[in-house]
């Protein structure tokens, strides 16, 4: 029951989160890597899409553990965005530098959870 209501809260972050992309992308377009070929629209909007899928798959229950696997890769994959917005970010004030050097940790942290939901047994019913 308990890794359920974490699969849950997981799935419905990162849902959140792909909405996210979608009602403020301005905040995601920022910390796209300028080196990235595409428009930074192009990797917000992926992303999103991307995360909206993966939070799905994590809130149901007979997708899950292929849902927590592909939050592990997702997580991955977006990691250069973090990186990339500690350094854009050097000269901002000191709480936006915190939060900037607080989400490099917190990405292993979430690779870990989802780790955990991908080997949890869930009953399907």
């Amino acid at each position: 029951m308990r890794r359920n209501l974490l699969a849950v809260a997981v799935g419905s972050f990162i849902t959140l989160t792909g909405i996210m992309h979608f009602a403020s992308p301005s905040f995601f377009n920022d910390i796209v890597p300028p080196w990235l070929p595409f428009s930074n629209s192009f990797w917000t909007y992926a992303s999103g899409v991307a995360e909206l899928i993966v939070g799905g798959l994590i809130l149901r229950p007979s997708t899950r553990k292929w849902g927590g696997y592909a939050l592990i890769a997702l997580l991955i994959a977006v990691y250069p965005a973090n990186l990339y917005m500690t350094w854009d970010w050097r000269n901002r004030s000191g709480g936006e530098q915190f939060i900037s050097w607080a989400r490099l940790p917190l990405q292993f942290v979430m690779i870990a959870v989802a780790l955990r939901i991908a080997r949890s047994r869930h009953r399907v019913l």
